[in-house]
């Protein structure tokens, strides 16, 4: 579970990155905020992160393909920057799924299985 928590944190950091150097200054930060939730244990922590990470994926392959074209209009190379940014859709596309792990649910789970039972 260990593995797949950090990735979830260093998806969260490139986006956080990503959005400073683009002078997102709101974003960033939240970015930076959004791991925190790791420590709430509720069972539905990783589907928001999940979905926020999903939605992060979206920002870099709009990212990519944005300067991809740009590129190609003043006629640079894109396409060792294209496979980069392809790297980093893919893991945090890859951060996302690790959020569906059995240790990660299990972690998550049973203390919201718990207070149903007390209801």
């Amino acid at each position: 579970m260990g593995f797949a928590l950090t990735c979830v944190v260093l998806s969260f950091v490139l986006l956080a990155a990503h959005f400073s150097r683009h002078d997102l200054s709101l974003l960033a930060p939240l970015c930076l905020a959004i791991p925190l939730l790791l420590l709430v244990k509720r069972k539905w922590v990783p589907g928001l992160l999940q979905l926020l990470l999903i939605v992060g994926a979206l920002e870099w392959l709009r990212t990519t393909l944005f300067l991809a074209a740009q590129r190609l209009d003043t006629g640079q190379p894109w396409l060792r920057m294209a496979l980069i940014l392809a790297v980093v859709v893919l893991f945090t596309l890859g951060s996302a799924m690790l959020l569906r792990t059995a240790a990660v649910r299990h972690h998550y789970g049973p203390e919201l299985d718990r207070e149903s039972t007390k209801q």
